[in-house]
């Protein structure tokens, strides 16, 4: 499964994040996430990427998310360039987040 990156429906990622099983990595950047923000994420910008800022999980799986899916792919793939065994990815983003009804904040 090395070098793939695992679709999660926002319903997927709203419920692993209430149950303490995902850990939300928001990869847009530091002006996106102030104007809106996942209500738990993590923000690790896409633009100075490195996996080694990403928090520890502490067991949880990590899940990229960005405003429509492609960014999230991308630091996945890099964070399993890196070793880490990141492999999953919010599909659709902050618009497939806002679309499903789930709840944002504002600023990060």
């Amino acid at each position: 499964m090395a070098n793939q990156v695992q679709d999660l429906t926002p319903d997927e990622v709203a419920k692993g994040v209430s149950e303490g099983r995902y850990l939300l990595v928001d990869v847009r950047e530091p002006n996106e996430v102030a104007a809106e923000a996942y209500p738990y994420g993590v923000v690790v910008p896409l633009s100075t990427f490195d996996p080694k800022a990403i928090p520890d999980p502490q067991g949880k799986d990590v899940v990229f998310a960005c405003r429509s899916g492609k960014r999230s792919v991308t630091a996945s793939l890099a964070a399993q360039a890196a070793g880490l065994a990141y492999d999953k990815h919010l599909a659709g983003g902050m618009l497939g987040w806002k679309a499903a009804g789930l709840p944002t904040k504002v600023g990060g």
